[in-house]
């Protein structure tokens, strides 16, 4: 490997113009059919195989003017402080609302409260419910703007709700702010402006080619509007950092003494090594996500993957070209006051700390694992749910309108559940559904049942049931499962099809289903990343303790995550609107995404103390020496990264606000306290056997040489005799 990486470097430094030309061509290909060939990003997603699924599947087919599929919004009537609906006036402007909102964009049903009986029992609060043919993705911000205009021009309060009204998230000038801190980082890291911007010029190549790849591919197939959020945020920080790791390498072979050519070789097959594996591992945990089974999960992890597969080919192919038009110029143009690195002579911090760690390694590795510990204490209190109303900002309308449902027709009407009777197979459909509706009104925790909708062939009827709680109640979870254990005795007697379907019982589902397979794709992803690293460190220590500090960061972090976005900790400080059950996508996504990142930070570090192991250094020395040449560039790495995800944290969504503090605070715990304290703590504590690897094992495993060991003679190229003329 590190010999193949190490030509392919000196043949980039080498044919400069060629390469940065390929990319550039590319970078303008895949702009061009972003531009020409992209769709409308959706906010929906399915869950196939779930129940849920299936009723919306079967009502598309057989009841499609129930429009279940499509967008819908909820708009709350409030009566002026002392009135009520029972007053002519009010009647008439909730009339002259409906009549507005049957005129609005795209709108293709409105209910009128006073016919379907939607006026709360005392006459305060009138409810209309309003559907659209198109998902909510593929309404304009014109479409959102009339349907609120629709609801303006009386004395009413109006309140607008319901997934019609939320737009699809968009990057901003936080996520700028980001970038802006990561090239502040580098400037201090190198010392110079040249050379700090190398990773940034090579990191938005690489991400602009994996955004407009995953943009281009949106007009061919349906895409999740968080895709490319999530591809950007991972591809901006993997790029930097990966081009950070070569370009600190080359500096340090130029300080060696090396020529340029040849320290752009070694670089990219010592780091670029370490980026590569690095890189897979990323990789390996973001197409797992494929495993859990919803598509739009699967669309994230998989757009990200590429984006970090283009983010490693840049690092080994694209930097060194641009190492070779930069050539001996990355040492020179400092600027004053920052040495770029420790000066000769002179112990660094990095060492310094590592040598403090290997003396007081017992006590030090007791002060982690406690600070992990307490971290990780308010995760044992962690609600999981998907976003809604409930969960908006407390000051916007979608807010307003569930607290105006919530006070006038108690909580549950926030979350209705749809029964599906299919009648297609039953002997008598009328007793089919009369016996449904008898036995779902009997059971607890049934506030109202609204009358049966028949669809024009009469064998599908839908039943509405409004909970006596709140669509995130626990008791609402066990009613979902009362509704589906009558639905197999009804099947049994009447031979009809009943399920279960709804917003809040698609929530359940996918909950359920996340639930299912949490642990497989844990068990795949961190099983795959132990036969890699094993790979490349040729140790089975060193692969179970990189293991365990990752479980370790990801407890610490879900407990961050409690204390700020469920419990409320620091959230006016975060920007934090509107706090809540976390969402139920988030710990599986977070599992994925920050064990490639741990790993980065693993490999990094390990194998520059693997490197000088190899090459003779004594084990524990190697640890302290792997540090001292490691350290620096591995805080800048974490810094980087994690101001990248701090950027998305003022972000409007609120799933990329999440997604955005976790892997931020995840990355920093990892990084400080996993990775620069407990494992160095733990590497001079095993010594020599952190390296031990079965004799038998050690034949069959290929060598395939990260740290360079082939290396340290140069390879048959560089030993060739010039031949006079």
């Amino acid at each position: 490997m590190a010999t193949f990486l190490y030509r392919l470097g000196r043949a980039s430094f080498r044919r400069r113009w060629l390469v940065a030309g390929v990319w550039t061509v590319l970078l303008v290909l895949f702009g061009a059919g972003a531009a020409s060939l992209s769709g409308q990003l959706s906010n929906a997603f399915t869950i196939p195989g779930t129940e849920s699924q299936r009723a919306i599947d079967h009502l598309e087919k057989s009841f499609p003017e129930a429009g279940v599929g499509g967008a819908t919004a909820r708009v709350a009537l409030a009566a002026p402080e002392g009135h009520t609906f029972q007053e002519p006036a009010n009647q008439q402007a909730v009339q002259q609302v409906v009549a507005n909102l049957r005129d609005a964009p795209e709108v293709a049903r409105v209910t009128d409260p006073f016919q379907v009986r939607s006026v709360s029992p005392d006459g305060t609060v009138a409810l209309i419910q309003v559907g659209y043919d198109q998902q909510a993705s593929e309404l304009t911000d014109a479409d959102r703007e009339a349907l609120v205009e629709a609801t303006e021009g009386t004395a009413l309060t109006a309140e607008v709700g319901g997934d019609a009204t939320r737009a699809a998230p968009e990057t901003g000038a936080t996520e700028i702010l980001g970038v802006a801190v990561a090239a502040v980082v580098l400037v201090i890291t190198f010392g110079s402006l040249l050379t700090a911007g190398l990773p940034l010029i090579t990191a938005l190549v690489g991400v602009g080619i994996g955004i407009a790849g995953i943009i281009a591919a949106s007009g061919f197939m349906e895409l999740g509007s968080n895709t490319p959020v999530l591809a950007l945020m991972i591809g901006l920080a993997v790029g930097i950092d990966y081009a950070l790791f070569i370009v600190s390498r080359y500096r340090h072979e130029l300080a060696e003494g090396e020529p340029p050519e040849r320290a752009a070789g070694r670089a990219v097959g010592t780091a670029g090594s370490a980026v590569v594996f690095a890189g897979l591992t990323v990789i390996v945990a973001l197409a797992g996500l494929t495993v859990v089974g919803i598509p739009f999960l699967a669309e994230m992890g998989i757009a990200a993957s590429v984006t970090v597969a283009v983010a490693v080919l840049i690092a080994t192919t694209l930097l060194p070209a641009v190492l070779g038009f930069a050539g001996d110029r990355v040492r020179a143009g400092r600027l004053p006051g920052l040495r770029g690195g420790p000066r000769p002579g002179r112990t660094s911090m990095g060492e310094r700390w590592a040598r403090f760690v290997a003396r007081r390694r017992l006590p030090v590795l007791l002060a982690a694992v406690a600070a992990l510990a307490v971290l990780a204490v308010p995760a044992a209190s962690m609600q999981l749910d998907l976003p809604g109303d409930a969960t908006s900002a407390p000051e916007s309308s979608q807010h307003k309108a569930y607290e105006l449902v919530s006070e006038g027709f108690g909580p549950g009407a926030n979350g209705p559940l749809t029964v599906v009777v299919d009648t297609s197979a039953s002997d008598d459909p009328r007793e089919a559904v009369q016996l449904a509706a008898q036995r779902i009104g009997d059971l607890d925790g049934v506030a109202a049942l609204a009358p049966p909708q028949q669809n024009r062939a009469g064998d599908t009827t839908l039943l509405t049931v409004i909970p006596t709680t709140g669509p995130s109640d626990a008791a609402t979870e066990d009613l979902v499962a009362d509704l589906r254990a009558t639905a197999g005795t009804l099947h049994d007697r009447t031979g009809a099809e009943v399920s279960v379907t709804g917003q809040t019982a698609a929530n359940i589902d996918v909950s359920d289903k996340l639930a299912d397979a949490m642990l497989p794709y844990l068990a795949l992803i961190v099983g795959l990343a132990f036969l890699l690293l094993m790979l490349v460190f040729r140790s089975v220590v060193v692969p179970l303790k990189a293991t365990i500090g990752f479980l370790a960061s990801v407890a610490a972090t879900f407990g961050a995550v409690v204390a700020v976005f469920q419990w409320g900790w620091l959230a006016d400080a975060l920007g934090v609107e509107a706090t809540g059950p976390i969402m139920s996508l988030l710990p599986v996504l977070l599992i994925g995404v920050l064990f490639g990142l741990a790993m980065d930070y693993q490999v990094f570090l390990v194998t520059r103390m693997r490197e000088e192991h190899v090459h003779g250094t004594p084990a524990g020395e190697a640890v302290v020496s792997g540090f001292r040449h490691g350290a620096r560039v591995v805080v800048a790495a974490a810094l980087i990264m994690t101001s990248v995800f701090a950027g998305f944290i003022f972000a409007e969504d609120t799933l990329i606000q999440s997604i955005g503090f976790a892997l931020a605070f995840g990355v920093a715990v990892d990084a400080f306290l996993v990775r620069m304290t407990i494992v160095p703590a733990l590497m001079s504590m095993l010594g020599g056997r952190a390296w031990w690897l079965p004799k038998w094992l050690d034949r069959l495993l290929p060598n395939v040489d990260v740290e360079g060991e082939r290396l340290v003679e140069p390879p048959a190229e560089d030993r060739r005799t010039p031949v006079s003329v």
